[in-house]
């Protein structure tokens, strides 16, 4: 069973108002964000390879990241957006049964999640790492007033890896241009084409750096990584 990672990272970062510069080449506890995620499915047992795509302009930065990395690591261009840059990164996983999906900037995600998420998706077929939502969601209406309150108990937080066997999600990929649809969330995508997947457990510390204050946050989470026994 052959499961191959892609790493998104392509996007312009514009909400970390850097001003152009990736998000995922920042520094977060002393090395680069995209050094941290590379570094976790570099030591999950179940990855066999890792596809990184990226802005063209970043591939050096990218190489550098990667120093290290043991797997076999290939680099490749984004599209105009996420769907686009995701499909070309499944394009390169030849060979793969399984593709596992994840955002660059998530960098705390641990080999011991990743390891979960891709069991479970060679179980039921996809799996998404989610946990509980804390807050309390309202839906509105356009002027602004709440329409309803969901159930809190019934929501859950969709993170990344998500996991699909590459087949369903060539599929998916194929119904999404037929229907000219474009989707930033993987798992609606194969929903949309019919497709069920199953949620694993994820943990509240994978975030996703995207804005400047998630930096802080971080940076908290990195200090307590790098000082946890073993």
């Amino acid at each position: 069973m052959k499961i191959s990672a892609v790493i998104v990272a392509a996007g312009n970062s514009t909400r970390m108002q850097a001003g152009g510069v990736s998000k995922l080449m920042m520094t977060v506890g002393g090395e680069p964000v995209l050094r941290r995620t590379l570094r976790a499915f570099d030591a999950a047992e179940c990855i066999a390879e890792i596809v990184v795509v990226a802005r063209e302009s970043d591939f050096a930065d990218v190489r550098q990241a990667a120093a290290g990395v043991g797997k076999p690591l290939r680099i490749t261009t984004g599209g105009r957006d996420r769907q686009a840059s995701v499909a070309n990164g499944v394009s390169l996983c030849i060979g793969a049964d399984f593709v596992a999906i994840h955002d660059g900037a998530r960098p705390f995600v641990t080999p011991a999640l990743i390891e979960r998420v891709c069991a479970d998706a060679v179980r039921f077929g996809a799996a998404s790492l989610a946990v509980p939502v804390k807050d309390t969601i309202k839906a509105v209406d356009d002027a602004g007033f709440v329409q309803s309150t969901p159930d809190r108990t019934a929501l859950r937080a969709v993170q990344t890896p998500q996991v699909f066997e590459r087949a369903l999600y060539a599929r998916a990929l194929a119904r999404a241009a037929q229907m000219g649809k474009s989707y930033t969330d993987d798992c609606q995508l194969v929903e949309a084409a019919g497709g069920t997947v199953f949620l694993t457990p994820g943990d509240y510390s994978n975030i996703k750096i995207t804005t400047p204050e998630d930096l802080l946050v971080a940076e908290a989470f990195a200090a307590a990584q790098d000082n946890a026994p073993g």
